[in-house]
């Protein structure tokens, strides 16, 4: 089992950033990618951004503009970050990190095994 909580979540003006951490837990060494999802209110989870944990390889969803949301992570504490520029009120959601015990890249929630109970980015106008 892989235990995963999500922090950094809040309310913030549009034009402004957000970083969000994801602490792993329990049997890490079988974690092979991590990613991270965000579901606006209404509609389905979508993929934002994913990352080979041991090549530190990143892939990102076509609707992110490059360099506006960055994923990283930090083996040594096991815990994975999304920095997150210049927010618009369009970007709020429920942030959700997730865990694939697999070498590929996962797009799809149903693709990952592990979830975060999420975390809430507010973005007001």
């Amino acid at each position: 089992q892989v235990q995963l909580v999500e922090a950094g979540g809040g309310l913030v003006q549009a034009g402004g950033s957000v970083r969000l951490s994801c602490a792993a837990s329990g049997r890490t060494s079988r974690t092979y990618n991590m990613g991270w999802f965000r579901q606006a209110p209404g509609k389905e989870r979508e993929f934002v951004a994913a990352i080979i944990w041991s090549g530190g390889s990143t892939y990102y969803a076509d609707f992110i503009v490059k360099g506006r949301f960055t994923i990283s992570r930090d083996n040594a504490k096991n815990t994975m970050f999304l920095q997150m520029n210049s927010l618009q009120p369009e970007d709020t959601a429920v942030c959700y990190c997730a865990a694939r015990i697999s070498f590929d890249i996962g797009t799809a929630p149903n693709e990952y095994d592990y979830w975060g109970q999420g975390t809430q980015v507010t973005v007001s106008s």
